[in-house]
């Protein structure tokens, strides 16, 4: 264990936020606001640390803490990173400042408790990205459905409580396979190996060694458990409707970016059970599953393109993506994977910043409807300009973000032996469409004559062009220096993609 558990520092240290948030008197806002951005922040630190001490060259997870948690059941309490984890507790840590200061002075009653949960639904989130024991996991996965819960449940929109329910109710019914998929594994690795654990380390060791051997049915079956549960979360077409309700009913601040993390959940579980401990079967439900995923990037698209809600917009882009997500993963190759990953961490950062955009439009029209927009750029120049910038990194200009993992992704699927050009050309033309209907919100938003009601808009203000810019960064860099984003995970997936032991190393 390292004598600075920086990765439990980072877990725990919103959360602990949150109590303290809670202690504070209800009427001092400035308090609240001051408590939950310095915590966010530190956990930031935290990540950057963490990021700082990560060695790109070394195989497996790294800065592993781990400590007994019911060892009588095999249950302990073991966090760690690795090339793949590094990127979404980085991007967790980043968002979730972004979203408490995008809240300020929107969040109309009880911003206190607003606050708390922000930085609760943080905590899950970077404990899902870090255990290395499938009960742990679990436990930080359904963690994170109470506060997303109740965010949109008490925030969100005209259908708030419709969209809450819907959300809780699917997630939870898809967890619920996930757990006894958990329990399957569990049940198997003990009777075969007299060791009863839910260590994930210990658990793929045995699959990859064979001393844990599983026929074609069980494995079959796992497999299935497993993706049901991550398919609802991420989600995948057909189980992706909870995902546009609940995007367009989050609070319109910046929580909605957070909430969009979750899809990310579902993906990075796809990567770190589906993949890696049941390949060969991964290998033969790839074709399959690419069919939902392509179904899902032109579907989602073409339903993208009708909306005239812009967060409704939105959230089916977000299955547009995660549709090429999936697809990435289910290449079983080096570059599907990294691409897969890289553009988990792109799709959120630039789909989020639109978001963001979005509440920032809504604040001054007082309605998300593309028909009440049109002109925009000739009086929020600025605004105009960012939001431009990300929409050409959302549809994958080369030089910024969105290309290269978009790329990447469509050079994995082609070369694929279970996919190949068949699902390669159908997912190009899904990014066409993405350019066209971003740019269809774009034009109708910022162009053509300006409503009198928006003659007098003003431009961005200089919190909210700060939060763009930190958000419009990494657009640009990782555009530019792709590397930077890719070279850390190299490592990670290359050995899920061989399907090595090397990756255990540091265990």
């Amino acid at each position: 264990m390292n004598s600075l558990p920086l990765v439990s520092i980072t877990i725990w240290l919103p959360a602990l936020g949150a109590l303290t948030v809670l202690a504070l008197p209800r009427e001092n806002v400035a308090a609240q606001r001051g408590v939950s951005l310095g915590a966010s922040l530190l956990a930031l630190a935290a990540a950057l640390g963490v990021a700082f001490l990560f060695d790109p060259a070394r195989a497996g997870f790294q800065m592993v803490e781990s400590v007994a948690w019911v060892p009588s059941w095999g249950i302990s309490y073991t966090v760690s990173v690795d090339g793949i984890s590094l990127w979404l507790v980085l991007l967790t840590a980043l968002v979730t400042p972004v979203a408490l200061v995008a809240s300020w002075g929107t969040v109309e009653r009880q911003e206190r408790a607003f606050h708390a949960l922000v930085l609760l639904l943080a905590s899950g989130l970077f404990g899902v990205f870090t255990a290395q024991d499938m009960l742990l996991f679990y436990v930080f996965f359904e963690f994170t459905l109470i506060p997303t819960a109740l965010l949109i449940g008490i925030w969100g929109g005209a259908e708030r409580r419709y969209a809450a329910v819907k959300f809780f109710a699917y997630t939870f019914s898809g967890s619920v396979f996930l757990l006894l998929g958990m329990i399957g594994l569990y049940l198997l690795h003990g009777q075969a190996t007299g060791v009863y654990t839910f260590d994930t380390a210990t658990i793929l060791a045995s699959l990859q060694l064979g001393t844990l051997r599983l026929d074609a049915g069980a494995e079959r079956l796992l497999f299935g458990l497993f993706f049901i549960g991550f398919a609802v979360k991420a989600p995948i077409w057909p189980f992706h409707t909870w995902m546009t309700t609940a995007h367009a009913e989050a609070p319109s601040s910046g929580v909605v970016d957070v909430i969009g993390l979750l899809i990310k959940i579902g993906a990075y579980g796809l990567i770190r059970y589906n993949v890696q401990f049941f390949p060969a079967t991964a290998a033969w439900a790839a074709p399959a599953v690419g069919v939902l995923a392509v179904i899902g990037i032109l579907y989602a698209a073409w339903i993208a393109y009708q909306q005239t809600d812009m967060k409704r917009l939105l959230a089916y882009a977000s299955v547009s993506h995660l549709g090429l997500i999936v697809l990435g993963i289910f290449a079983l190759n080096v570059q599907g994977i990294a691409g897969a990953v890289a553009h988990m961490v792109n799709s959120a950062l630039t789909t989020g910043a639109l978001f963001l955009v979005v509440g920032m439009l809504a604040a001054r029209r007082g309605s998300r409807e593309l028909k009440s927009f049109g002109g925009l750029w000739k009086t929020t120049p600025w605004l105009g300009s960012l939001t431009f910038l990300l929409v050409l990194g959302s549809i994958g200009l080369p030089g910024l973000n969105g290309f290269i993992s978009e790329f990447v992704v469509l050079q994995g699927s082609w070369r694929s032996p279970g996919l190949g050009w068949r699902y390669a050309l159908p997912a190009i033309l899904g990014v066409v469409l993405a350019a066209v209907y971003l740019l269809h919100m774009y034009r109708t938003a910022f162009m053509g004559d300006t409503p009198p009601e928006l003659a007098q808009a003003p431009d961005v203000r200089p919190r909210e062009l700060a939060l763009l810019i930190v958000l419009a960064t990494p657009v640009v860099v990782f555009g530019l220096y792709p590397n930077l984003l890719f070279g850390p995970m190299q490592q990670s997936v290359t050995q899920i993609a061989q399907g090595t032991l090397p990756f255990l190393a540091g265990r």
